[in-house]
């Protein structure tokens, strides 16, 4: 008889062979051969690596292979001391609901990730406990980010995700489809719940200001899908600081619920949310989702000055934008910072994330991924705190 004690880590999923983790679907791609080789990547995937070392000299007969799964699931591991750091959660702005301090933006789901790329990307993002997935209507476009992502959570325990997704921007050619009047929220959420494949959304967001409806219209509306049970709680997007306020008047004057978060652009190269947004949102316990963290790739290192972006990048597509992102006094700032972050021992990337993520008024910094490998860096990336001193320096390089 065996004891198995199992060790609480950061995975979703307390063993690697779950039905719905990424190792599974890694060995539904294999169909199960190779297996000592399979099973060592396994071990090495999930950090149980005590005493998994010489697999290619094993048998490969059944019994083996039981003893291989048992290895990798059984052995012991000492998560403190393994470097490796729980996912942090935290409230959405001031609502009960806990999400993961890294975020998944879906906005690549539909263009740049296949349905195959994009349920490898889910997979990660649980793997590495993150719970948090970020979508729009208009992304994929025109709802294909929204049916890649409910394909790819189709079947896992939906209460583990928080899914969020937003309305008001266009959706057909003819601009009847757009906004946020009472008729038009009704016919948008039905549409995203169809593409998800739920029937809820844990948070619904107003993209865009839309000057043509009144807030309160919308308020109502979304407050009557809230006590509907088709939305639990609801955010707005690109909002500026007065229109947050006089929304979050409106909620309290005529007992509707309120938006509990803003997203915005937010970054160490764009810090104009900190005028006026990010005041007002902390005084009324709104969370903040910054979204463009690493300013469109900027912020990750992999642009140099002078170098035309690669084929394949964000900046490769986005022409006269990337010009003027690609700047002299942008990577005046970008270089400045990376040199901050090594002298630290950490890279652009992390400064970026963590710098976001150290302050109290972030609810989630929402991060797109492409990759595996792009999932697993920003799952990691947020775990440094940095000091009071060091973030009053690194406002003195961003020019704040």
């Amino acid at each position: 008889h065996f004891c198995i004690q199992k060790k609480k880590t950061s995975k979703m999923r307390d063993f690697p062979f779950h039905a719905n983790s990424q190792i599974y679907r890694r060995s539904e791609a294999r169909k199960l051969q190779d297996w000592p080789s399979f099973v060592q990547q396994c071990a090495k995937d999930q950090g149980f690596c005590q005493g998994v070392t010489r697999f290619s000299e094993v048998s490969t007969s059944p019994a083996s292979l039981g003893l291989y799964i048992f290895l990798v699931i059984a052995l012991p591991f000492d998560h403190q001391n393994s470097g490796i750091k729980e996912m942090e959660y935290r409230n959405l702005g001031s609502s009960g609901l806990k999400v993961s301090v890294v975020g998944i933006g879906c906005n690549n789901f539909g263009r740049r990730c296949d349905k195959d790329r994009t349920a490898d990307v889910v997979a990660a993002a649980l793997d590495n406990g993150i719970n948090f997935f970020d979508t729009a209507d208009v992304y994929g476009p025109r709802g294909l980010s929204e049916e890649f992502l409910g394909a790819a959570i189709a079947g896992l325990d939906r209460t583990q995700i928080v899914i969020a997704t937003k309305f008001a921007n266009q959706m057909d050619d003819e601009g009847r489809k757009k906004g946020a009047s009472r008729r038009y929220i009704m016919q948008a959420v039905d549409d995203s719940l169809k593409r998800l494949g739920t029937d809820y959304i844990d948070l619904y967001q107003q993209h865009i200001p839309d000057p043509s409806t009144p807030i309160e219209e919308t308020l109502r509306a979304l407050d009557d899908l809230i006590r509907a049970g088709k939305v639990r709680y609801i955010g707005n997007s690109n909002f500026s600081a007065w229109q947050i306020v006089d929304s979050d008047w409106i909620s309290k004057h005529h007992n509707l619920n309120r938006f509990v978060t803003a997203q915005n652009l937010y970054s160490l190269l764009d810090r104009r949310l900190e005028r006026e947004v990010v005041p007002a949102c902390q005084e009324f316990g709104i969370g903040i989702l910054p979204y463009f963290p690493l300013a469109s790739g900027m912020l990750t290192g992999k642009y140099q000055r002078g170098v035309a972006p690669a084929e394949g990048t964000r900046m490769a597509g986005m022409g006269a934008r990337a010009e003027a992102a690609m700047s002299d006094k942008n990577f005046d700032v970008v270089e400045a910072l990376d040199a901050f972050a090594r002298e630290r021992d950490h890279t652009l990337l992390e400064l970026a994330m963590s710098w976001l993520a150290s302050m109290p008024h972030i609810s989630s910094v929402i991060a797109g991924a492409t990759s595996e490998d792009q999932v697993n860096q920003n799952a990691r990336a947020a775990d440094w705190r940095l000091s009071q001193q060091e973030m009053l320096e690194v406002a003195k390089i961003s020019g704040h």
